[in-house]
């Protein structure tokens, strides 16, 4: 009879070792506009091979529009879902304010920036209880396409039709501040209006030259102004609940640690760009750009659209790679 009770226990101990170990499943829904196939589902799927080592077992859903997906997380369909940061200032403003206006000059900068947020340290930040930030990847500088290359100041953008994200009310207000005209649309279809001709300029990372065959709307007499107005990112938004903070951890830990492998690709992407398209300005005119950029942060920001935290974190990274920046001296952000 002892022999058979500690035969039991030591079963039941087994049982309950591997109910300890058994991955937990969630499903994570990925924007990615040309689908399975495309390389922000490929660059998941590494994820998720790393993530079985820390005991979650992700099933990845590719999602073409990214309304869709952030719809699915909101009603708990998606337990996380990778979007683009500027969606996800929805959930977090903190994170969601990564992507302000002029807020990150380079990826030099970008690299600083997500260094600090992967850390322990800023957890916090990226929780507010109903969502958590499980990682950020950069996804390019976005840059000025423009349907005629003489449209190459703010001065000659007024009257021009811009496409805006209509869910981001931000880029409405700072395309009508320079007198033009803000035409609602989607990622899935300001590509096309600006292929087609229906608005003179768009915003757009690099990568999306090819992918968005944009050289169309490009073509004959347009360009690509040679000047960065902000550092674009994808962001994983998990709801709270349904992940463990070591698991959150360790998948911000992971995006942070693979940044390069991101860049690497970016930078291939963007050699796809015809070196004909670019229009350089005067120096005169970047510094014009400049201080409207910081005047736009810190309107939205008393608005209550772009996060305080994430806005000072910023100019100090600027500060610290230039402490001659007038605003080094003189902080208003």
């Amino acid at each position: 009879m002892r022999r058979m009770l500690v035969s039991l226990a030591l079963i039941a101990g087994l049982i309950a070792q591997t109910a300890t170990a058994a991955p937990l499943k969630r499903k994570i829904c990925v924007f990615d506009l040309i689908g399975n196939v495309g390389p922000v589902m490929e660059a998941m799927k590494d994820w998720k091979t790393a993530a079985l080592g820390w005991g979650l077992d992700a099933e990845l859903v590719a999602f073409t529009n990214e309304g869709i997906a952030a719809e699915d997380l909101k009603a708990g369909k998606c337990d996380a879902a990778l979007i683009t940061g500027i969606r996800s200032r929805a959930y977090n403003k903190y994170a969601g304010t990564l992507d302000s206006v002029g807020g990150i000059p380079t990826m030099d900068h970008m690299r600083v920036v997500l260094q600090v947020m992967a850390h322990p340290s800023s957890a916090d930040k990226l929780d507010n209880g109903s969502y958590s930030i499980m990682g950020i990847a950069p996804a390019g500088a976005a840059f000025v396409f423009v349907n005629d290359r003489a449209i190459n100041s703010l001065a000659k953008a007024a009257g021009k039709k811009v496409a805006v994200l209509g869910y981001d009310k931000t880029q409405a207000k700072l395309v009508a501040q320079v007198g033009a005209t803000p035409v609602n649309s989607d990622i899935t279809n300001f590509s096309t209006k600006f292929n087609n001709g229906v608005v003179d300029v768009i915003a757009a990372p690099l990568v999306a030259y090819n992918a968005l065959e944009l050289y169309k709307g490009l073509s004959p007499n347009g360009g690509i102004i040679d000047y960065p107005l902000a550092q674009l990112s994808m962001q994983m938004v998990a709801r709270s609940d349904r992940f463990p903070t070591d698991i959150q951890q360790k998948s911000r830990s992971y995006f942070y640690e693979n940044l390069d492998r991101v860049l690497e690709g970016l930078s291939r992407e963007e050699k796809q760009v015809d070196p004909k398209w670019w229009v350089q300005i005067p120096d005169r005119d970047k510094q014009e750009y400049e201080v409207m950029m910081q005047q736009a942060r810190i309107q939205l920001r008393d608005e209550g659209y772009y996060s305080p935290e994430m806005l000072t974190l910023q100019r100090k990274v600027r500060c610290k790679m230039d402490p001659s920046r007038a605003e080094c001296t003189t902080i208003v952000e």
